[in-house]
Parts: C-alpha cells; sequence; structure tokens
C-alpha cells in the first residue's frame, strides 16, 4: 500500500530519493511542513541566519558537488530575500532549486501574513523559470523537471512554490526515481567536428577562448592547443583549464586592453563555452576580425556578438571537443605563436595589474603558496579578488568561485560555507572585503555551529576603493565611499570563531596554515599594510 503523507514531508523524502543529501533555510510557520520529513528521510538540514545566506550556501554547495544546491525559504519576504543568490547563481550556471510556500488566496483577501502581489512572478525575473504547484501531482513533476533540466541544459536556477494548504494536505508517494541514462543521450555533431578540425588544422596561428562551459573534461584543451598549435585565453570562470605557465597560455587576461590587439594578429578564433560577456572582456567586442567558431550549449549566447563570418555551433563542448582531439592527432602544428613572446606578454600584463592596484599582487603570491593542495576558493566583489583572478593561476579548473554577472556583494562567506559542508575533511576558503563582509557576516554564526575549519580573509581597505577610484575616473568628488568598521577580530571572537590579524606575510602564510586545521572558522584580517612586510 502506498504510503500517504503531509505534501511537505512527501517532499523531502522524493528529494532523497533523487539524491539530495543536504538543504539549506530557515522554517516558519508558513513552510513548516515542508520540515516535518527532513529529519525522517535522512537529509542534513543547515539553518541560515538570512535567506540571502541559505541562497549563497545552496550556491556554494552547488559548485563544490555539481548537484543542485537545494533551499527551503517561506512565503513573501523569505522568496524576496534569497532572490538576489538566484540572480547570482543565474549569472553563473549555477544548479539551485529553491522551494518555497505561497498564500493560499491573494486575488481577493488582503493583509495576510507575508502577503506579496505576485510572488512567482517575481522569482521568475532571476531564474529560468517559477511554477506554482496546484496539486501533489504538480509539485513532484515541476521538481523532477528542474533535477532533468540540471542534468541536460545549461544550468540555472528554478523556483517552484507549493500553496500552504497543500502542504499540510495528505498526499500519495511521489513517483519511483525515473531510470534514465541521460549522459548518454547526447549525440555529437560530427559535421561540427570536422568544420573545427579543417579550420584548426588550416590555420598558422589559431586562438582558442575557454570559458566555465569549457571545464568538463579540462584536460583535453592543453593537448589540443598543442596538436594544433594554438594559443589560449581562458574567462575568469575557466581558469585551471590550462596548466600555470603553459607555454601556449595568456591567462585569463580577457580583461587586458592590449588582449584584443593579440587576439586580433591571429587567423581563427574558436570560442567554446564563454558568453563573451562584459564581465569577461570589459569591452563591447572580443577584438578580432579573423574568422570565429563559437561553441555552445546555449543558443542565447550563440546570438551574442555574432558577425556575418562566424559560425556557431549548439552542442555540449566536452562530446565535440574530445572527438575534435582525437581528428588532430598526429597533425603537424602551426608554429605562429612564440612561447617566449606570450610569456614576456604574461608578465607585461602582471605588472600592469600590480601598478593599477599596488601591493595586492605579492600578498596574493604569499597566500597561495601556503594553501594546501586542493583547496577551493570563494571570492567576493573586492579588489583583492579583482587583482588574484587575473594573477592567481589555478592547477585545476572549479576551484575558484566568484559572483561573476550579478557582481553581489557578501557572496563569499556563506558561499564558502555551502562548499565547506559539501567538502567535508578538504580544504576550503573565503576571500571578502570589508563591506562585503557587512552584508552576511551574521552567517559566521553557522560556521561556527559547524565547526568548519573555515579561514575567511578580510581584506580592509578602509572603504569602497574601486568606487572610488571609478568616481574619480569619472571626475566625481568621491562621496559615500567610507563607513564605520567595527573591530572584525573582536566580531568573529563574539561569534565564538577564532580571529587572527596577521602583520608579516609570513606571519599570514602560518596563520592561515593553523586556520585549517582549526575546530572553527577563523577571521583573517588583513590591510593593505601588510604587503609591506615579509
Amino acid at each position: 500500500m502506498t504510503q500517504t503523507r503531509p505534501l511537505g514531508a512527501q517532499i523531502s523524502h522524493m528529494l532523497k530519493d533523487r539524491g539530495v543529501d543536504v538543504i539549506f533555510g530557515i522554517p516558519g510557520v508558513h513552510n513548516q511542513e515542508m520540515y516535518r520529513g527532513i529529519e525522517e528521510a535522512g537529509i542534513t538540514h543547515v539553518l541560515a541566519r538570512h535567506e540571502q545566506g541559505a541562497g549563497f550556501m545552496a550556491d556554494g554547495y552547488a559548485r563544490a558537488t555539481g548537484k543542485p544546491g537545494v533551499a527551503y525559504v517561506i512565503t513573501g519576504p523569505g522568496l524576496t530575500n534569497i532572490m538576489t543568490p538566484m540572480g547570482q547563481a543565474y549569472s553563473d550556471s549555477v544548479p539551485m532549486l529553491v522551494i518555497s510556500s505561497c498564500l493560499d488566496e491573494t486575488a481577493s483577501t488582503n493583509g495576510q501574513l507575508h502577503q506579496m502581489k505576485d510572488q512567482r512572478a517575481a522569482a521568475e525575473t532571476v531564474c529560468d523559470w517559477s511554477e506554482e504547484a496546484r496539486t501533489a501531482q504538480a509539485a513532484y513533476a515541476l521538481i523532477d523537471r528542474a533535477l532533468m533540466e540540471f542534468d541536460t541544459r545549461r544550468a540555472r536556477p528554478k523556483h517552484v512554490q507549493v500553496p500552504i494548504h497543500l502542504l499540510e494536505a495528505d498526499a500519495a508517494a511521489p513517483p519511483p526515481v525515473a531510470n534514465q541514462e541521460l549522459a548518454g543521450d547526447m549525440k555529437r555533431d560530427e559535421l561540427a567536428v570536422s568544420r573545427i578540425v579543417d579550420v584548426l588544422k588550416s590555420a598558422q596561428k589559431p586562438v582558442m577562448v575557454l570559458g566555465g562551459g569549457a571545464t568538463t573534461g579540462a584536460s583535453l584543451y592543453p593537448k589540443l592547443a598543442e596538436a594544433v598549435g594554438a594559443a589560449v585565453f581562458t574567462s575568469y570562470a575557466g581558469r585551471g583549464i590550462m596548466p600555470p605557465r603553459h607555454p601556449l597560455y595568456f591567462g585569463a587576461s580577457l580583461a587586458r586592453p592590449e588582449s584584443a590587439r593579440v587576439l586580433n594578429s591571429a587567423d581563427l578564433v574558436l570560442v567554446v563555452g564563454c558568453e563573451l560577456a562584459e564581465v569577461d572582456m570589459w569591452r563591447a567586442e572580443l577584438g578580432s576580425d579573423a574568422p570565429v567558431i563559437r561553441l555552445d550549449i546555449d543558443p542565447v549566447v550563440l546570438a551574442t556578438h555574432q558577425r556575418t563570418q562566424d559560425r556557431v555551433i549548439l552542442g555540449e563542448a566536452y562530446e565535440i571537443m574530445r572527438a575534435v582531439l582525437d581528428d588532430a592527432a598526429g597533425h603537424v602544428p602551426a608554429t605562429g605563436w612564440k612561447p617566449e613572446d606570450i610569456a614576456q606578454t604574461r608578465d607585461h600584463w602582471r605588472a600592469e595589474v600590480d601598478a593599477e592596484r599596488p601591493g595586492i599582487v605579492p600578498v596574493c603570491d604569499a597566500l597561495r603558496d601556503c594553501l594546501p593542495d586542493g583547496t577551493m576558493i570563494y571570492s567576493d566583489m573586492t579588489q583583492f579578488a579583482y587583482t588574484a583572478k587575473e594573477v592567481w593561476d589555478m592547477d585545476r579548473p572549479g576551484y575558484w568561485h566568484h559572483p561573476t554577472g550579478f557582481g553581489t556583494l557578501g557572496y563569499a562567506t556563506p558561499a564558502a560555507i555551502g562548499g565547506a559542508v559539501a567538502r567535508k575533511g578538504k580544504p576550503t576558503m573565503a576571500i571578502i572585503g570589508d563591506y562585503g563582509f557587512h552584508y552576511t557576516m551574521q552567517e559566521l554564526g553557522v560556521a561556527v555551529e559547524l565547526g568548519l575549519p573555515l579561514p575567511i580573509i578580510l581584506w580592509d581597505n578602509g572603504k569602497l576603493k574601486e568606487i572610488e577610484e571609478s568616481m574619480v575616473r569619472a571626475q566625481i568628488a568621491p562621496n559615500a565611499i567610507v563607513a564605520r568598521n567595527p573591530d572584525f577580530c573582536k566580531l568573529a571572537e563574539a561569534f565564538g570563531a577564532n580571529a587572527a590579524a596577521p602583520k608579516t606575510l609570513s606571519e599570514m602564510q602560518t596563520t592561515v596554515r593553523t586556520a585549517f586545521d582549526a575546530d572553527g572558522p577563523t577571521l583573517i584580517y588583513l590591510t593593505p599594510e601588510i604587503s609591506q612586510t615579509t
């Protein structure tokens, strides 16, 4: 006999059956039925201090595991509070499933607790889709739809809302997990493969631009670059695809103005899994007059920056590019790129970054050199991260996560908590600025509660310095850029966290190493003055 339970409990059991082990959220009177089944289903729940924190934790968990991050929130303000993380996940192609309660009726009744004019429509502005389940079967179908789309399409957040009375009502068990071989269903486009191979083999000075969509099967790209003699740029999301200081690698340097000149010297540009968005290049166009081939899973991306002479290929990058490498094997590589010229250009661009934000590069170098192997990093909107993304080479992809695109402050601390929950026993670290820390500092309590050995690098330059410099460039007298900060170390200690304020780079390195072995989070307070010491 099929077991019946309140639908709220059935949803948790369904998620567990489909591989969900952790849910982030905050219970309330409107979604308490969703909490009835969590412990019984064997799911770990992480109690955030704010729904924004819950969303960023789900984001960080998803980026660390590749599995969807799931969050439970209440009607109205719970949903609006998590919309910022949903918008960030949408920008960065992160699989996140937000399940909320909603009021049973709003058209003829006013003044209800947490009432909104149109909650479903509000959520839809920051996610792939937002739907209301009006039956138990609809709730199950929408959840399965979301999970299937995470596996088969560009991953982006989804929202399902369920009326309160439906969550409380008994429902039959959800359908069993479908037996599907989704990964094997992706067909290889042989025509696309042959086109790419033909132009790569005929090019004398090819360039590959690799984005976050190329991180699956990343090891094939260095081999392909060597096989055809292609120089390589990566986006920030593509860092780690190419080994550090590979002789054909220009780095994550698309944002360098001079990269347009380098790209324009190529006779072919192959763009794989990269949007070529403003936040990738900080200019309107790639800058190359050479023929461009773009390979992406998203047709919207392929329609952007398109020129009549370009070729666009809709498909899954790994399957196609693996075949390209197979066909290119044994080809005599082009010799249009000289490794010594690439190395010299990279050194020149590194010096530019150091001159633009003085003193940060040495701190980046010292911090990188003291991290244990396999450290996963979550960064925030701060000058430290802006610098690091250009000069800090990664030895593997998918290990540095940044709020690109939507560009929200306060991301790093809760996202790193989500990552640390996913990576028990593995090193995880957050990098955040003083102002961004204010946005989600309360989530430090979650890291303490869970006993996470999480170093949080807090870079305090005493102001919104990036905004100050932008105002100066725009000939605006800088104002509203300085906020009074607390004593961050005492604040961390008040939460029960460890805290340290190293004065030298060597002391910083010792502190960071110790933090990875601590019994809870450690806030490591740094100021620009540390770069002047050793």
